[in-house]
């Protein structure tokens, strides 16, 4: 089984369409009918189901769709560092960020591959969490953060460091009777005027999810998914809200905001690099997650972005 044949099988699952898979890869028609024949005899085993709309997998079919995507990456990875070895590392680099990991990461990432890697481009594209995943199925992007990765399919993800939510408000404005920085409950913080993101929104849903398993309603007097504004709201004295402290971390340091930890319970968030496993893996993008892991530790010892570092490696 040639890896030129497992490209052209990968196109036909991907399409659903003999036809579609032809125009994609400049191939005829009536060669993937072959192409598909040829498949079956040799392994003995149906691998696609016909039908007037066009075809779908069998189990084996999904079993030899996850195999020849998981070779056709080794072998365009092993050509690509084959090709790029003994010279310097260059080429474009996608990353997609969230808006909350964006304000803290992206400028101190963005200076040290400028530094480092000359010839390294990194386009750095903040987003919601959804247009990064789909971004990343689509391999539209090399590389993205994500909070969330139980629904994806076919992806490395890296558990960057684990970071705890905070109840925030302006100092001229904090509604707790303990003062900034002594712990409250989610319950009492719950009471507040709070301002968050609409309840479709990863943060929310994580706020929503704490507030349930504890018994609390949650005192939603504006939604708002932006998350500058939502922050000027709060430092306007608008209401209260509940981030992780490195979306906040520029009010924080400019005083226009302060913070306090919420206990009772502690709402904790993953973060993790996330790649899709099929797309080829550039020595660019390799270099640019190594120097990520470097600015993240950096930012956490510093506590520029607290959190707990917790790199471990899980494939889906």
């Amino acid at each position: 089984m040639e890896t030129r044949q497992l490209r052209q099988f990968i196109a036909i699952a991907e399409e659903g369409s003999l036809s579609a898979a032809a125009v994609r890869i400049g191939v005829a028609q009536p060669s993937l009918s072959q192409l598909l024949k040829t498949l079956e005899q040799g392994l003995g085993v149906d691998l696609v189901v016909r039908s007037p709309k066009g075809i779908t997998l069998t189990d084996a079919g999904q079993l030899l769709l996850g195999h020849a995507r998981e070779i056709v990456a080794a072998t365009d990875r092993a050509v690509e560092e084959v090709r790029m070895s003994g010279t310097e590392i260059a080429g474009t680099v996608s990353f997609g960020l969230p808006s909350s990991v964006s304000m803290v990461l992206s400028v101190p990432l963005a200076e040290t591959v400028r530094l480092t890697l000359p010839r390294v481009s990194l386009r750095a594209v903040e987003a919601m969490s959804g247009f990064i995943r789909e971004w990343l199925m689509n391999e539209s992007i090399d590389i993205g953060i994500l909070y969330e990765i139980d629904t994806l399919k076919n992806v490395k993800a890296r558990l960057l460091l684990t970071e705890e939510l905070h109840f925030f408000a302006a100092p001229d404005a904090w509604p707790l009777d303990q003062p900034p920085g002594r712990p409250v409950t989610l319950a009492e913080a719950a009471r507040q005027e709070l301002v968050l993101p609409s309840t479709n929104h990863g943060l929310r849903m994580l706020i929503d999810r704490s507030a349930k398993a504890s018994g609390v309603n949650l005192n939603v007097v504006l939604e708002m998914d932006a998350l500058t504004q939502i922050k000027s709201l709060v430092a306007r004295g608008s209401g209260s809200c509940i981030l992780a402290p490195a979306a906040a971390h520029d009010f924080l340091a400019s005083g226009q905001m302060v913070s306090t930890p919420i206990v009772d319970p502690v709402i904790r968030r993953p973060v993790y690099l996330v790649r899709n496993a099929a797309k080829t893996v550039s020595r660019a993008s390799m270099e640019v997650e190594r120097l990520t892991l470097e600015v993240i530790d950096d930012l956490v010892r510093r506590n520029i972005w607290k959190g707990r570092i917790t790199q471990d490696t899980v494939t889906i």
